[in-house]
């Protein structure tokens, strides 16, 4: 697999096959996206590989095509044997061996293969996640007066997309996300949040995406139970630093 140095601590290839060990997932959230999910930590029980590692070994593989949308459709557990296909079109999934589909991709227009831009692309679209919680889906919750089940607090990708604005490469620059929008819709236990945001170089806008994400298991928001919840989420991370 023809991936980036700086995902090669993220993941195996054997047989030519692609695994994604517990240690690795946690790492890769940690340390990349700035995710402290505890469904990415190596002993949970409900453990899933990050959706944003999957799509940046997509992107380091196929290269960052001018418009990409993708679609989880199914949660890569330990170990798990994904195939990434030799010659793709443009729709493609990874898969296992028994042809289960984990990840849907679609994608048009110009190909960008430049390993710098990627990695730019990358830890920029990944760091974005480490903004989710609680900057971002906090206040969503507060305003619609539900939140988590702090006992068990699933978040989850559904999908994202990414358009560039013009064709990039060579890029070396530090790319921020900038938020653009963030809604909430609400039914029942299951709560639809879509988070618009931009790339930026130096403050200008060179690519927009979004990502969907599904918060389970909804319960009347508690304002007190969800300062604990987010003093425990800086507590995970602040443990994770100080390593």
């Amino acid at each position: 697999m023809n991936e980036h140095a700086f995902l090669r601590p993220y993941h195996d290839v054997r047989g030519g096959y692609v695994y994604i060990n517990p240690e690795q997932a946690s790492r890769f959230a940690k340390g990349i996206a700035g995710d402290f999910n505890p469904i990415h930590d190596p002993h949970s029980k409900r453990f899933c590989v990050p959706g944003d590692l999957l799509f940046a070994l997509v992107l380091a593989r196929y290269g960052v095509s001018a418009s990409m949308r993708c679609r989880f459709v199914g949660m890569v557990g330990d170990e798990v044997p994904l195939v990434f296909p030799e010659e793709p079109g443009a729709s493609f999934a990874i898969t296992d061996t028994h042809g289960k589909a984990y990840l849907e991709v679609e994608r048009e227009g110009p190909v960008v293969t430049d390993p710098y831009t990627i990695e730019a692309l990358t830890r920029s679209y990944a760091a974005f996640s480490g903004q989710n919680f609680p900057h971002v889906l906090v206040p969503l919750m507060e305003q619609h007066q539900v939140m988590v089940n702090p006992a068990r607090p699933l978040v989850i990708y559904d999908g994202m997309s990414l358009q560039l604005q013009e064709p990039v490469s060579g890029l070396t620059e530090t790319v921020q996300p900038q938020l653009e929008s963030a809604e909430m819709e609400v039914e029942g236990k299951r709560g639809d949040v879509r988070l618009d945001y931009a790339l930026c170089v130096e403050g200008d806008p060179f690519a927009h995406g979004s990502k969907h994400l599904v918060l389970s298991g909804l319960r009347p928001f508690d304002a007190e139970v969800m300062r604990g919840l987010e003093a425990q989420y800086a507590s995970w991370k602040a443990a994770y630093e100080a390593v």
